[in-house]
């Protein structure tokens, strides 16, 4: 079982759930929601369980999927999201384990998007934007 967990630690997700996978995304909406250059998001299946009381921001992306971000409403944190009709999986944060030994990325997204100053790792799958 991993958890995670916002700033305040109000706000918990624990998953006993596989570990899909880890990308990170340099879409623009990702750099404004996490106020970073890009998010680093672990994909997890179910089961998972939420403890703590959550705020939400939906948007669509450039595809025309729907995402929910779910947050802290007392220190702010943007701990994890679900896509529409995927009740079966979430993506978290990986800031939020504070595990300095969490597994590296395996893909990127929006490389188009990417600082130029910031340079990935060689073994990174990387798609000029989001992929099918």
């Amino acid at each position: 079982m991993r958890v995670a967990m916002c700033s305040c630690e109000q706000l918990q997700i624990r998953l006993s759930g596989e570990l899909l996978g880890i990308g990170v995304c340099h879409c623009l909406a990702c750099q404004r929601r996490t106020g970073s250059a890009f998010a680093t998001l672990a994909s997890f299946a179910a089961p998972f369980e939420i403890i703590g009381s959550t705020s939400h921001f939906t948007r669509r992306g450039d595809q025309g999927s729907i995402f929910t971000f779910s947050f802290c409403p007392q220190c702010g944190t943007n701990l994890f999201h679900q896509e529409e009709g995927e009740v079966d999986s979430i993506a978290v944060a990986v800031g939020g384990f504070a595990d300095p030994d969490f597994p590296a990325p395996e893909v990127a997204t929006y490389d188009v998007r990417r600082h130029r100053w910031l340079t990935l790792a060689s073994d990174i799958t990387v798609f000029e934007r989001d992929p099918d």
